[in-house]
């Protein structure tokens, strides 16, 4: 009969087919074990070859590819002797242990590889437990001459797999054509087990007629060193099986047995130590004619393969040298070995291993070839194939009932994990301390992220093996739990930075009440940061509550404070968004484009190239001033490229000829169906405007209301700091032919002569020029309520009487602070900063108009320039005006927050050329 690897498959086709060996009896005999092919030149297919004297397995073999599993079995029935071998090749031999060890070298974590070999050994077990229950006889091959006691926990794993699978297997075995004693034990008998050792020179040096140490006159003993060797190990393997009661009185309730009176050990005779050179001395003997012998070369088949065997007498499965001089009994063959066992079977007298006072008889069956392969198909298929299991749990996982049966088998067979996840779960306690350690009751990401940091180095202390990643990423979800479930704060911030206090929570929607007790509960953020702010006109103060929306920072609070106070005042609206639809959408948000960041790096280098250049011309404006010669503005200076878009024509030097602009892209027709989310910025998309406006300007009153000795009457001002700075502004220049009509003439009367003394003294008091005074100030705020004007730059006014002396000239024409330190600093060591929050306008009532543009950069480059919805705000002549800036700047991707500790405030300004005066 022909091999056939897979086992299965063979036995489909024989249940379909009727040969003429259907119906014989047969005695199973199964092969499994160990084997290393390289150092002994010999493996389990060669011991098939051996026992049936022809070439039945190749020597090197190239086994089918297997979908999923490394084990396989391969069988061969011998119709002679009515032996049928099945053959099972798995992960411990050394092809396929080539091949494992071949695809974990590709970049396999520790713990990867760790579980996959336990993985295949598992399997690998369940084919042995197939084996177990289909044969008679059980060769177990080992490629050296001592015990390997891992055995002895695979055997005690098996069997308790076995007892948990039996109620599985007997409904499998119900319909089959076997006695009641097979469908209730799922097997025919209990197996008997044979050991086959390899020589691996345990035995040399010592020769076969005489024991080491034995001299000529000495007694001969019985056995030669290697039968004695047999009947050591296997006293030592009984002994180790009663111990571990793998082997009990009653075999009827073993995995398997042995003889008590035959020998279940054999030794295979040593080879040479160079297997190459052993099989080219066969192939020489074997190639070599004699006359004495037929040629080989017209003989085939069983009748070759004897002949070639016949040369080789040192073959490792040969019978040694017959009875010597020395009188010690002849070893025998391995087949005449496994022989002896195969005649209980087949004469149906069984084995009786069981031991005791009172010793049961156990079950055996001998069955005909189909009624043998209908047992094994259907075991095959609910032990390996698991047909009768649920379907995995997730694609490429195993059946339930399988990893059931695996999780058995790994109690007895993975030491190393079961050790690991001892330490791994002893460590866990102690990281689980480390990360609660110092905890607020309710945290943020940030600080969960580094508790959970200290916690798996602590666990990585202590874990070790390769469960470690398996319970730390348990830790990791402990740990998140415990976060989630009610320690979770709330990762909102508001707009000047401050997170919100609450743990997480819901914010209410329109109509809907505050629920604090639900979970997660409804509330509106807060931070418990409060604060004292101004209205508008900066007559009012009140507290407010720390802002977490544009809307509530720059609109809400105010308009609040508007009906008490600043309701009646005089107001410029700026245009804000006007929907044609009923629910308008807000645009969407575009993250600025690379090209875009470059040129707002490019424009701002050209803006720091210019300072010393309008450095040079405030100095030389403040010089004309001072002289009496005439200028129409103070605004030399061109806006930011960035303020205006695609306004090219952004006011500079403005004279009383009006040039016509061609109208920007926000002066043009806004839309009506999509609003900007944000504020008006240099980066925000053309054509739309917010709902709402952050900025505020108001008409306080006349000019004539601010008094220039006692300043601003307004609550919340540091004294000596509410005062506005002096801004003369040239509104006409008179010919110099005016002061003089006739030079030729005489003079008149008591009037002195031109050139005189008399008449430069006079001449002095003569105002050849036209100017006309205007008040600047810029006031800043603190988060307390403190306000104060400033002068310059980082220069806090102080005014001792009689109104401040130094000019606007110099605050205008440089770029301010949006930030600056408060002159009342708290006791903690945190600094407080004041916050530039409105502009303060005397326009004079004089032929003249002041046109504000502000431009505002909260931030840093790449941060944009912010600007109200009208970019140039005209400010009539005779009035006190009052430009309010908004409280937070934000943009579409979120806000600007005011400056850290460690932050430079220069970055936060406010443009200059802010105000420009334009004559009528």
């Amino acid at each position: 009969m022909k091999t056939s690897a897979g086992g299965p498959s063979l036995l489909r086709e024989l249940l379909s087919s009727e040969p003429g060996w259907k119906e014989d009896e047969v005695c199973v005999v199964g092969v499994f074990g160990k084997t290393a092919l390289l150092q002994g030149g010999w493996d389990k297919g060669c011991l098939v070859n051996s026992l049936c004297d022809r070439h039945v397995f190749p020597l090197f073999q190239q086994l089918p590819e297997q979908a999923r599993e490394r084990s396989v079995f391969q069988t061969y029935y011998e119709q002679e002797s009515r032996v049928l071998y099945v053959v099972l090749t798995g992960i411990s031999d050394t092809g396929q242990l080539a091949k494992a060890c071949e695809e974990l070298g590709r970049g396999v974590s520790h713990a990867e590889a760790h579980e996959w070999w336990k993985d295949e050994e598992k399997l690998h077990c369940m084919h042995m437990l197939y084996l177990f229950s289909v044969s008679h006889l059980l060769l177990l091959l080992h490629p050296a001459c001592c015990f390997d006691i891992a055995y002895e926990k695979l055997f005690r794993a098996l069997d308790s797999v076995r007892q948990k699978l039996l109620p599985s297997l007997k409904p499998a075995l119900k319909e089959c054509p076997v006695g009641l004693e097979w469908k209730l034990n799922a097997r025919p008998c209990p197996p008997r087990l044979l050991f086959v050792f390899q020589l691996n020179g345990a035995l040399r040096g010592v020769e076969p007629s005489r024991g080491a140490g034995q001299t000529a006159t000495e007694k001969p003993k019985k056995h030669s060193p290697k039968r004695r060797l047999q009947h050591a190990l296997e006293d030592q393997i009984y002994r180790i099986f009663r111990k571990s009661r793998v082997l009990t009185n009653q075999s009827i309730n073993c995995l398997f047995t042995v003889p008590a009176n035959q020998a279940f050990v054999y030794i295979v005779a040593e080879q040479d130590d160079d297997p190459v050179g052993m099989l080219l001395d066969s192939l020489r003997q074997n190639c070599s004619v004699r006359d004495t012998e037929p040629s080989t070369g017209s003989i085939s088949g069983p009748r070759r393969y004897q002949m070639m065997r016949h040369s080789r007498q040192q073959l490792s499965f040969t019978a040694e040298s017959s009875l010597g001089l020395s009188g010690q009994l002849v070893d025998c063959t391995l087949r005449e070995f496994l022989f002896q066992h195969v005649e209980l079977v087949l004469t149906k007298k069984g084995f009786d291993d069981s031991v005791g006072r009172n010793p049961q008889p156990s079950h055996f069956e001998l069955p005909t070839y189909q009624k043998w392969a209908n047992v094994a198909l259907k075991l095959y298929e609910v032990i390996i194939e698991n047909k009768d299991d649920d379907p995995p749990a997730f694609p490429g996982g195993y059946p339930p009932k399988l990893l059931a049966n695996m999780k058995v088998l790994e109690g007895y067979l993975d030491a190393d994990t079961k050790f690991s996840e001892n330490r791994c779960q002893k460590a866990l306690p102690m990281a689980h301390s480390a990360y609660q350690s110092n905890l607020p009751h309710n945290y943020t990401t940030t600080v969960h992220k580094n508790q959970l940091a200290q916690a798996l180095r602590v666990y990585s202390q202590h874990a070790r093996g390769p469960a470690f990643q398996k319970y730390a990423m348990h830790l990791n979800e402990d740990c998140y739990k415990f976060w989630s479930s009610g320690h979770q704060l709330c990762e909102e911030r508001s707009l000047t930075d401050q997170h919100c206090v609450h743990k997480f929570h819901l914010l209410p929607k329109t109509g809907e009440k505050i629920e604090p007790d639900r979970n997660p509960p409804i509330l509106y953020h807060n931070s418990r940061a409060r604060s004292t702010g101004n209205c508008n006109c900066g007559r009012k103060q009140a507290p407010r509550e720390d802002p977490f929306d544009i809307k509530s920072a720059n609109y809400d609070f105010y308009q609040m404070l508007e009906e008490k106070c600043c309701g009646k005042l005089e107001h410029i609206n700026f245009p804000v968004f006007e929907p044609s639809t009923p629910d308008p959408a807000p645009a969407k948000n575009e993250t600025p484009s690379t090209y875009q960041e470059e040129e707002d790096d490019v424009e701002g280098e050209k803006l720091k190239e210019k300072e010393p250049q309008t450095q040079g011309e405030s100095t030389s404006l403040s010089l004309a001033l001072s002289l009496g010669q005439s200028t129409d503005s103070l605004g030399t200076y061109p806006a930011d490229p960035q303020a205006g878009g695609d306004n090219v024509d952004a006011p500079g030097h403005v004279t009383e000829e009006k040039s016509e602009k061609r109208p920007s892209l926000v002066d043009r027709q806004a839309s009506t169906v999509e609003y900007l989310p944000g504020m008006m910025h240099s980066n925000c998309p053309k054509g739309l405007l917010p709902k709402f406006s952050s900025w505020s300007l108001v008409k306080l009153g006349p000019a004539k209301s601010y008094n220039f000795h006692t300043g601003l009457d307004q609550l919340g001002f540091i004294p000596g700091t509410n005062y506005l700075m002096p801004w003369d502004i040239v509104i006409r220049t008179k010919p110099e032919d005016e002061g003089d009509l006739d030079t030729n003439s005489w003079p008149a009367p008591n009037k002195a002569i031109p050139g005189k003394r008399s008449g430069a003294i006079a001449g002095r008091g003569r105002r050849r020029d036209d100017i006309a005074r205007a008040f600047v100030g810029f006031e800043y705020e603190d988060s307390r309520g403190r306000r104060f004007m400033c002068s310059g730059p980082d220069k806090i006014m102080k005014v001792l009487g009689n109104g401040p002396k130094e000019s606007a000239v110099k605050a205008l024409n440089t770029d301010m602070p949006l930030y600056m330190l408060s002159p009342s600093q708290g006791r903690g060591l945190k600094p407080h900063y004041a916050q530039l929050m409105r502009l303060f306008v005397v326009v004079p009532d004089a032929p003249l108009q002041i046109i504000m543009t502000p431009q505002v950069q909260p931030g840093a480059q790449p941060c944009p320039i912010f600007y109200p919805e009208k970019q140039e705000i005209i400010l009539p002549a005779d009035g006190l005006w009052v430009l309010r800036f908004p409280y937070s700047y934000v943009m579409e991707r979120g806000p600007c927050y005011p400056p850290k500790e460690n932050q430079q405030l220069i970055s936060y300004k406010v443009m200059r050329g802010i105000l420009k005066a334009v004559t009528l």
